[in-house]
Order: C-alpha cells, then structure tokens, then sequence
C-alpha cells in the first residue's frame, strides 16, 4: 500500500528497490515499536494480575481502590504508589515528548498517525518518542522503579 501510495509515479524500473526498503523500514518500525512496547507494558502489567486479556490496570485499580479490596492491602498500596510514581513521571516530559509518548504507546497509534495528531513528521514523532522513552526510564529509575 506505501509503495503504491506514494510512489505511483515512479519508473517500474525503481520500485523493486523502493519496495525493498520500504518492506525493510515497516519490519525495523514494527520490531522497535515492540520492544519498547513490551518494556513499558511489562511494568504497567505488572500492576495488575488478571489474567484477563482485555485486563486494564488503570482501570482495575481505580475500580478497587472504590470497592472491597481483593488483594493484600500492602499490594494495592505498593500499585497506588507506582502509578503515582509514573503519572508524575509522565508530567515532567515536556510537552511534545509526553504528547508523543502517549500517543504511540497508551493510544498505540501508529507513527504515521501520531504525526498526523501532532501535525509533525515522521521523523520527528520518533525522536520524542525514543527522547521519552529514555527520560521515563531514567525518572522511574531515580524513584526505585525498575523495569
């Protein structure tokens, strides 16, 4: 679909190349975009304990924290206080990264979507991404989270 959208008005004889390198960079995006989803998921995940695949953290533990407690007090207090830990991590991004942060990963938008939302490039909604990632990582790890 890439190659025919974009590059429609080409020589037959460049599009086995385009081709190639576009195969290449939506198999490198898709790999990178899932390392850094699982790194981030794998801790909020870790939150939660259902074994539910349409399980929310975020959702389970406000719901919990209004209704009878299902687990150890010490457990939901310990959750309570990660989320909080990551919450005012994510508000100490600046701006755009955070904007980017989240769109990419809470929304899982694609970066050709979160470009289109921020009404940036491509290019650029990769950089505050990748800038986010490192920033929340070394945030949560000043605080004693680890990944």
């Amino acid at each position: 679909m890439k190659l025919s959208e974009k590059y429609a008005g080409r020589p037959i004889a460049e599009l086995p190349m385009l081709f190639q390198r576009i195969l290449q960079n939506t198999i490198r995006d898709y790999f990178r975009r899932q390392k850094v989803r699982t790194m981030w998921t794998t801790q909020v995940s870790s939150l939660g304990g259902g074994e539910d695949d349409d399980h929310d953290p975020l959702e389970t533990l406000e719901v919990q924290s209004n209704s009878n407690p299902q687990g150890a007090p010490s457990d939901q207090l310990q959750q309570t206080q990660t989320l909080e830990i990551i919450e005012k991590a994510l508000q100490k991004l600046p701006h755009r990264q955070r904007q980017a942060f989240l769109l990419r990963y809470w929304e899982e938008l694609d970066v050709a979507e979160a470009a289109a939302v921020m009404g940036c490039s491509e290019g650029s909604v990769k950089t505050h991404c990748s800038r986010a990632t490192h920033a929340m990582a070394e945030l949560l790890k000043d605080k004693g989270v680890s990944l």
